[in-house]
């Protein structure tokens, strides 16, 4: 019997102001809420503490919430979500893979009332636990999962 290894993948809820940011295993197939990292005024994210996480968590690869309207097709997020994407690939040389998104921040919303944050106490916690439902989506229905 071969046993599984276990791969870390980091995962990203791109917004204007926050990056939500998740991390999971392959093996277990959980994922977690990690931080969220800030964009600045110019639109540009915080690529010290982009490179911070993935230095401490030497992901294998990585997982962006691609948005899109309710009917699949794309909408004004859709293109800087991508274009997000494509900077982290060529920044860190690691595969990227979008990741249908919608509804993750209505079901990130639902999580955190559930555990009994509500509120303006949510603010802070929304984007990080957006990307750990994205994720959570990838660990449980994708077949590259597996490896």
């Amino acid at each position: 019997m071969v046993a599984k290894t276990s791969v870390t993948v980091l995962a990203f809820d791109f917004g204007t102001k926050f990056i939500g940011v998740a991390i999971g295993s392959t093996l277990t197939r959980q994922a977690r809420a990690l931080v969220s990292v800030r964009v600045t005024r110019a639109g540009q994210p915080d690529w010290d503490g982009l490179t911070r996480l993935i230095e401490e968590w030497s992901p294998k690869a990585l997982i962006v919430g691609l948005p899109l309207n309710m009917d699949g097709t794309p909408n004004p997020r859709t293109g800087p979500a991508r274009k997000f994407g494509n900077r982290l690939k060529a920044r860190y040389n690691l595969p990227v893979l979008m990741v249908d998104e919608r509804l993750t921040t209505v079901l990130a919303r639902q999580s955190l009332r559930e555990a009994g944050v509500s509120g303006t106490r949510q603010k802070p916690r929304l984007d990080p636990e957006a990307a750990r439902h994205i994720l959570q989506a990838y660990l449980d229905e994708s077949p590259e999962a597996d490896t």
